[in-house]
């Protein structure tokens, strides 16, 4: 069985509580032991952190002390697994380059707010996105800088519409950075509890959480 960390909080607008929620009920479900925390406090214990399979942060724009920082990162370098979308991973903790790093990117934009626009597989071969065809959403298109050396498994294209300079970018929406022993995964998409109503987003999720957990049973 394995046995999940997720904390949340931070600005409200991302439902920290309701993904919390949600993600709780899902893996429980999945035979999974779940600790839910609604402060930063669990990560002030290093051992506690590297007893984990995987880490699910859901928290945007906190502070995350020095401290802190260094044992959830030591943690995933030992081996446990971090996985999360949106903001509540790829905008955690602005000011934590560190932290950063490890995510491999960090959210700065979103020109045009909520749009609709296309995601592309680009690795069908990946056990996380195996099956999954490219598919339209409706959500806010992140634009981030991002770590060169992820392994890219979707993207989106910029249109222009907004910001006619960012006509035909291609920006990553998941991807599959290294750090140390564990096993790292990011989703851009996830900007309300609802868009893991649709099919691709679900599995996208799910099996990114499994695979940085190693375990393959609720992927």
């Amino acid at each position: 069985m394995s046995k999940v960390l997720i904390f949340h909080g931070g600005w409200q607008g991302h439902q920290p509580r309701q993904f919390a929620a949600w993600t709780q009920e899902f893996l429980t479900q999945q035979g999974a032991k779940v600790d839910v925390h609604d402060t930063l406090d669990v990560l002030d214990d290093p051992v506690v952190l590297t007893q984990y399979d995987l880490i699910v942060p859901i928290w945007t724009m906190g502070e995350l002390s020095g401290a802190r920082e260094r044992n959830l990162m030591r943690a995933v370098e030992a081996g446990t697994g971090l996985a999360g979308w949106h903001g509540g991973m790829g905008d955690a903790f602005r000011a934590s380059l560190e932290y950063q790093m490890m995510v491999g990117g960090q959210f700065v934009a979103h020109p045009g707010d909520i749009r609709t626009y296309r995601v592309n597989v680009s690795a069908q071969g990946d056990a996380i996105t195996r099956g999954v065809a490219d598919f339209d959403i409706t959500s806010e298109q992140y634009y981030m800088h991002v770590d060169p050396s992820n392994e890219v498994i979707a993207t989106t294209t910029f249109d222009g519409e907004v910001m006619p300079w960012l006509a035909g970018v291609v920006m990553p929406v998941v991807w599959k950075p290294s750090w140390g022993r564990g096993r790292v995964f990011y989703l851009a998409l996830g900007h309300a509890v609802a868009e893991f109503d649709i099919p691709e987003v679900r599995t996208l999720a799910t099996r990114g959480m499994a695979w940085a957990a190693r375990t393959e049973g609720f992927a």
